[in-house]
């Protein structure tokens, strides 16, 4: 039989239980990567010194290494910019036959080895339209693209487009259409309409973007090294500056060489947070 619960029994609380446990799984859990990264930083400052810091960047090899990083990742990140800007607006506001298949396509320098992705670069341009390409461009210009500096870039692009991409699409995704739409009924043309609205609208994502790209471009090591080459004064860019280092025995320029990437890096996205906050750009 059924005991009958009374008014008192049935309005009795339940018992909270503590959320310590829980907070102390998110602090283990985040503060374990969190150290890692700060414990790995500070293992390198503590290898390097002021003085293997100024012989390090006193070296003519260093200097042209960082400025040569410095101007191919700003071409790079240019270069990324315009083809994820037309290539993100595109995923984003069409639909068509094989899009899911093209959004496969624009992961797969994302997935890949960065190895393989330099490897593949020169099949390329080792094969018969590849060559043709080469030649036709060095007769433009000069310059071949294998192991020079042409291949810095178009190595480091590769990557670091597929990463503004993705961005940009996400930005044109979280921006709705009805002001584009609103143009278009005014008389505005689909060109008009995204040089005028959609393109304004995304600016915090371009900054983003081009963060992203620059800095993507500047720890790239596998395709450079793979498809342009790590040869000094000619296409040594700073993090073939650390393998060049490491090669020759001397850790303490390498990590000094680091040190400064990791600088670069911080500066960078130290300066997104800030110019890009939602505070500023409104």
């Amino acid at each position: 039989m059924n005991t009958p619960t009374t008014q008192e029994e049935s309005h009795t609380p339940h018992k909270v239980r503590s959320d310590r446990p829980f907070y102390v799984g998110l602090l283990l859990l985040s503060g374990v990567y969190v150290f890692l990264i700060l414990a790995m930083v500070l293992a390198n400052s503590a290898y390097t010194s002021i003085d293997i810091f100024a012989r390090t960047l006193a070296s003519p090899e260093i200097q042209y290494a960082i400025k040569l990083s410095l101007i191919t990742c700003t071409i790079t990140t240019v270069l990324s910019l315009w083809v994820a800007t037309a290539l993100g607006y595109c995923m984003s506001r069409f639909e068509f036959t094989g899009k899911r298949l093209l959004d496969s396509v624009l992961d797969i320098p994302i997935v890949l080895p960065p190895l393989v992705i330099g490897l593949s670069l020169l099949i390329l341009f080792r094969s018969t339209p590849g060559a043709w390409f080469e030649e036709q461009f060095k007769y433009l210009t000069g310059y071949r693209i294998t192991y020079a500096v042409p291949g810095v870039i178009l190595a480091q692009f590769m990557v670091a487009c597929a990463f503004a991409v993705r961005t940009m699409r996400a930005t044109f995704d979280e921006i709705p259409t009805r002001r584009e739409e609103v143009a278009l009924t005014l008389g505005c043309s689909r060109s008009q309409a995204f040089w005028s609205v959609a393109l304004p609208e995304a600016r915090r994502g371009l900054l983003v973007a081009a963060t992203l790209a620059w800095a993507r471009a500047l720890g790239e090591f596998g395709p450079i090294l793979v498809f342009a080459g790590a040869t000094r004064m000619k296409t040594e860019v700073m993090p073939t500056s650390v393998f060049l280092q490491m090669s020759v025995g001397d850790i303490e320029s390498a990590v000094a060489v680091s040190m400064l990437m990791i600088f670069a890096a911080m500066a960078v996205l130290l300066v997104v947070r800030f110019w890009g906050s939602e505070s500023y750009v409104r």
